[in-house]
């Protein structure tokens, strides 16, 4: 039977992702294979046979139904006859969903085939996208050490402030300081710990950006959903089989700034790039946002300054402190809590520099007591004379 799949070269996406003609198509098949074999079934235990063949040669056999289920945001198999698990509602739970190592393999061969990658002992690890937009990881022995595992991030449609509200990550009454901040073209950090929602809330932020500015987004695997007119997306690349054609966040950075943005978002900060991210934030490409992995608002700057140093260019931490109080303004941190609850718990500016030590101070802070973000006494001196310059008031 699958000789027979492969004689039609079908193109591997269909496999993810059949129509309903290459599903006719296959049906075809399985019914002409079982004549062959002169092996007849009652009409409805037909019908259900069907469907189980289906599933396993095309779609994801039977992680497909955790796939389709709108409430699970995150799949994950850790191996062989384990069970899978799933994130659902910002929560870690275990199905009684179990794949033997054959049903893993086939359902990696059907990812990494359309994109022309291979894993295997030697590339034992690939990230990879699905036509529906969720991102995939991979990884298999050696370094798997129970793999092969797969974990499937699934796209979802973009959260708007309105919908982070709703869910309570932050109150109503931030979002005009928010707008107003991104208008007056403050540079903002959006950071915390992994799955916390920082993708999502740039997605929110980036869109008060104003309707006849030039954006330029960059990211790993693309997540941002813009609606803006003039928004020009780019997406990393990794090397081929061979080794070439790789293009990292740090040569798509460069080439924005030859591009005449308004605005870049970097849809994460994990590298050098964030040397060539504090030069463009202080060579006139104020207003532009991004994401990083940090525990705090002060280790958003350390993090920071550590990526730099590794760009390898000699500058010191204090000219590189500089050099990000001078680029960027604001700092918005996001917690996830571990009944999965999604929370900004600090907005916090950068107030000052002295003898090369930046100074923060929280303009709105996060109350367990009262499951709030609130408002402090600290007045953002230096966003409002930043906000001026440009024309704006901050909505305090």
């Amino acid at each position: 039977m699958r000789a027979r799949i492969r004689e039609m070269e079908l193109d591997g996406r269909l496999l993810q992702k059949p129509t309903p003609e290459t599903r006719q198509k296959l049906e075809t098949v399985i019914r002409q294979t079982l004549a062959d074999h002169q092996i007849s079934l009652p009409l409805l235990e037909a019908e259900t046979f069907y469907q189980r063949v289906l599933s396993t040669l095309v779609g994801f056999g039977r992680l497909q139904p955790l796939l389709d289920d709108p409430d699970i945001t995150e799949v994950m198999v850790n191996g062989p006859n384990s069970p899978v698990w799933i994130e659902r509602d910002g929560r870690l739970l275990t199905t009684d969903v179990f794949l033997s190592e054959q049903e893993i393999l086939l359902l990696i061969d059907r990812i990494v085939q359309p994109i022309n990658r291979r894993v295997d002992q030697f590339n034992p690890y690939v990230d990879a996208r699905l036509p529906d937009g969720s991102r995939v990881n991979i990884a298999v022995p050696p370094i798997a050490i129970r793999g092969p595992y797969l974990t499937i991030r699934k796209f979802r449609p973009a959260l708007t402030m309105e919908k982070l509200i709703r869910f309570g990550s932050l109150p109503e009454d931030v979002v005009p300081f928010l707008a107003s901040a991104v208008e007056a073209r403050l540079s903002i950090l959006v950071s915390g710990g992994t799955g916390s929602g920082k993708t999502s809330f740039l997605n929110a932020l980036a869109a008060f950006i104003p309707p006849d500015e030039r954006i330029i987004t960059i990211e790993d695997a693309a997540e941002l959903q813009l609606q803006q007119p003039h928004v020009v997306p780019f997406e990393s690349k990794m090397a081929n089989i061979q080794g070439l054609g790789e293009v990292t966040i740090r040569d798509l950075v460069r080439n924005a700034l030859r591009m005449r943005p308004d605005r870049i978002v970097v849809g994460e900060v994990r590298g050098k790039e964030a040397l060539d991210l504090i030069k463009a934030l202080n060579t006139g490409h104020e207003g532009s946002l991004g994401t990083i992995h940090a525990n705090s608002p002060a280790d958003t700057i350390s993090r920071l300054e550590t990526l730099a140093m590794e760009a390898g260019e000699g500058l010191s931490s204090q000219v590189l402190r500089d050099q990000i109080f001078g680029g960027v303004h604001m700092i918005v941190f996001l917690k996830r809590f571990p009944d999965g609850r999604r929370r900004v718990t600090q907005i916090t500016e950068l107030t000052a520099i002295k003898d090369h030590q930046i100074f923060l101070g929280d303009i709105y802070r996060y109350r367990h007591e009262t499951d709030r973000l609130e408002r402090t006494e600290h007045v953002p001196e230096r966003l409002l004379e930043l906000a001026r310059s440009f024309g704006k008031e901050l909505r305090l």
